[in-house]
């Protein structure tokens, strides 16, 4: 009994201190303080924070220009400083946009600049533009009432942060709404419309490069091709008559020299000349054209053209080079066996679809041609979108909007 009950109370209190040790750790293993809220939330805190500074800036600065120049306005430096002050409101309104972007996380696109309108051009006509500006205005306007709002935005967001804090997260979310809608109404672009004048723009500058480099490329050609070759042969031919009398074999192998010349220039003049525009693509359309293309592939390509009319001149010539950019990028990277080429109308817009089963790969972000193929599609509202994962197959559909012949 004795021996039993001393190692029973040996080992009771041995249980304890281990289940002590345990406890011990356990509030070791806590987790680390942090905030209840994350990071978005409190760049939404700091945004509201800051609409106090950013309003009284913005209100101080509009009211000077625009009081200033609409009471100078009858002189001669008035309507130059309502100009001038538009000009400031622009870059303000540009500032509240990457404030937006980076605590808000609100993505608005840059209005047109007014660099569509230079200076060179005249004081008055660049002061026209100026005035009449309406980024500029709606700027303005986003400045001018900023100064209550951020008032209202600083004394709730205080009172949240002091006293209100288990709703500070809902009071932040619904204020940056408000901060949210006023930046995408009065901070984009004026209208669809400048929108769509900024996008043709930027694509009439990709039209002008890509025609300065396709008239460089003929000229190069031409230089270094067919005119070297008629130089050649003019040279030819004045040899020839000069042995004529004296040495009539060496004339006529000179003559037939010449007239080898003579194919192999016109041969190049023929390549040229598809390469600005086949013929059979003026007289027989789409599909002969691309069914010549598809012949001188290297590997057999399928061509199916499902077309009930032709399209314009342009929009069938730009598909015609697609293709035979697309067809000729297949015979010298792919190592494909078979390729297929399909075009068909839907709605108001040409699809062309081409496939190969050759190793894949192929991407327009690695900048080679069909980068160059993807921006001269964008230039007329077109599309070029590439599915080729590594070993392929490599499918690259291209659109191209209808326009009637």
């Amino acid at each position: 009994m004795t021996a039993s009950s001393t190692a029973r109370s040996t080992t009771g209190p041995g249980r304890n201190a281990h289940h002590a040790h345990d406890d011990h750790e356990g509030e070791e293993r806590l987790p680390p303080a942090r905030f209840a809220y994350d990071a978005r939330t409190w760049r939404e805190v700091a945004h509201l924070l800051l609409n106090l500074l950013e309003g009284i800036l913005g209100f101080v600065y509009v009211s000077l220009w625009l009081y200033a120049g609409a009471a100078l306005s009858v002189t001669v430096i008035g309507l130059p400083l309502l100009a001038a002050g538009l000009m400031g409101s622009r870059a303000l309104g540009r500032m509240e946009r990457g404030r937006a972007r980076r605590l808000l996380d609100v993505r608005i696109d840059e209005p047109s600049p007014l660099s569509r309108h230079p200076r060179s051009e005249g004081f008055f006509p660049w002061l026209w533009t100026a005035l009449k500006d309406p980024v500029a205005w709606r700027a303005t306007l986003y400045a001018f009432i900023r100064l209550p709002w951020g008032v209202l935005t600083f004394a709730l967001t205080l009172v949240g942060l002091l006293v209100a804090w288990p709703v500070l997260g809902h009071l932040a979310r619904w204020l940056t709404n408000v901060d949210r809608a006023m930046v995408r109404g009065l901070l984009s672009p004026s209208s669809e419309l400048e929108r769509r004048v900024a996008e043709l723009e930027s694509d009439r500058g990709v039209v002008v490069d890509t025609a300065a480099a396709d008239l460089r490329r003929i000229e190069r050609d031409l230089h270094d091709g067919a005119q070297a070759r008629l130089v050649a042969l003019a040279m030819g031919l004045g040899l020839a008559k000069e042995k004529v009398l004296e040495d009539p074999e060496a004339a006529a192998k000179m003559v037939d020299e010449a007239h080898g010349e003579v194919k192999l220039a016109l041969q190049e003049l023929r390549d040229l000349a598809r390469g600005i525009h086949p013929a059979v693509l003026t007289d027989r359309g789409l599909d002969a054209a691309l069914s010549s293309v598809a012949a001188r592939c290297t590997v057999p390509v399928s061509v199916s053209v499902d077309l009930t009319t032709r399209p314009a001149a342009a929009i069938e010539g730009i598909a015609y080079f697609t293709v035979s950019e697309l067809l000729q990028n297949i015979s010298k990277h792919s190592r494909a066996r078979t390729a297929e080429v399909e075009v068909w109308r839907r709605n108001d817009r040409v699809l062309i679809q081409v496939t190969d089963d050759g190793c894949g790969g192929a991407s327009t972000a690695s900048g080679t041609g069909l980068a160059g193929l993807a921006e001269r599609l964008d230039s007329v509202d077109g599309l070029l979108v590439v599915d080729s994962p590594v070993g392929g197959p490599t499918v690259v559909t291209a659109e191209l909007p209808w326009r009637d012949r």
